[in-house]
């Protein structure tokens, strides 16, 4: 990887699976997002738009795939619009300026039957989400229940099986699945944003 200091410009050799071979990617810096070098706490969000935990998010969102949003945008289109359009993102990131765009519904099939709706946000909202979750993750993971095993980092459901099952061995009697339907669709955004503010 060469870096090009006076430009911020970093340009991975070929064969890195990073960014397209011998592209350039561009990071603007500012003196208040380079404050917290020198000795000071970052910001949660400049430790979200720092450019090693985008690097992590942007190789996660393309390994993903996963369907274009509203504006039609590819995981494969992400790095050219990063190179454009990066440095007025990142300065709406944090100047709490930042909206998402609108979310794509879709449908799929259940196992089942019937049908499970789906919101696909642009491929943009999700590098932007998986890079706060990146950040957010070590906050929050700690505090959360040990018997919880959903959509946790080195947790499955293999897990909570065997943990059930020493449950039944050490003589309880009853075990509970619980699935709370449509939960994202039914939260109260505001008092869950209100916790989150409070951590």
């Amino acid at each position: 990887m060469k870096t090009d200091t006076d430009a911020n410009t970093v340009t991975h050799p070929e064969g890195q699976g990073r960014y397209p071979a011998s592209r350039p990617v561009s990071v603007e810096t500012s003196p208040a997002s380079l404050s917290w070098t020198k000795a000071e706490p970052a910001s949660l969000m400049e430790r979200v738009v720092d450019p090693k935990n985008m690097e992590r998010a942007y190789r996660k969102v393309v390994a993903n795939k996963g369907a274009p949003g509203v504006d039609g945008m590819t995981v494969h289109q992400l790095a050219d619009h990063l190179k454009q359009h990066w440095p007025t993102l990142r300065e709406r990131l944090l100047a709490d300026e930042y909206h998402p765009s609108s979310i794509r519904a879709a449908t799929i099939p259940k196992p089942k039957g019937g049908v499970r709706q789906l919101g696909i946000p642009t491929v943009t909202d999700r590098l932007i989400q998986q890079a706060l979750l990146q950040v957010l993750m070590p906050i929050y993971d700690p505090t959360f229940s040990e018997s919880s095993y959903g959509y946790r980092p080195k947790r499955s459901a293999k897990q909570a099986v065997s943990a059930m099952k020493a449950h039944v061995t050490a003589g309880h009697r009853w075990v509970v699945d619980l699935d709370l339907e449509a939960f994202f669709d039914r939260v109260n955004h505001d008092l869950l944003m209100a916790r989150v503010a409070r951590r």
